[in-house]
Parts: structure tokens; sequence; C-alpha cells
């Protein structure tokens, strides 16, 4: 029961950072088209949050996903936004 809640506490750890980190890069959310009001990550579903990505659920949902992948290829976990976006797990 310990390691579940470790393991969830270094994943959100790890996902708070990369916000932070993310959001020095951008204002608004990477993945969200200004134009048409979309969202890239919701397979092209309509950004009920107008690009704001600090709780939206869409974005964390998507750096939890990146976490899994890192920890099941057993890859050193990215220390920023950047690298998580070019890197090709």
């Amino acid at each position: 029961m310990e390691k579940q809640e470790k393991k969830a506490d270094e994943k959100q750890k790890w996902v708070n950072r990369i916000l932070k980190s993310a959001k020095q890069y951008h204002k608004l959310c990477p993945y969200f088209d200004k134009r048409t009001k979309m969202c890239f990550l919701a397979m092209g579903a309509k950004c009920d949050r107008e690009g704001k990505f600090e709780a939206c659920p869409v974005f964390r949902g998507f750096l939890e996903r990146k976490y899994e992948e890192y920890k099941a290829k057993n890859k050193p976990l990215p220390l920023d936004f950047t690298d998580v976006v070019l890197s090709s797990v």
C-alpha cells in the first residue's frame, strides 16, 4: 500500500514540476488552437478552458501518461517541459 502511495506522490511531483516548467514557456496551452478553439490532446474537441492549462484535466492526464511511458521503458524522467515535447518515448 505504501509503495502505491509513494509512486502516486512521485508522479504528482513530476507532473507539477512539468506544469510549472510549461508555464514558463507558454501563456496558453501549447496544444490549444486559438483560431478554432480546439484542443489537440482531446482529438479535436472544443477546449472549455479557453487554453488555460494550469488545472486542465486533459493536459494533466497527458503528462501522467507521459510519466507512465517513461517509467515503463525505464527511461530517465525529463526535467523540463521542452524535454517532454522533444523526446520520442
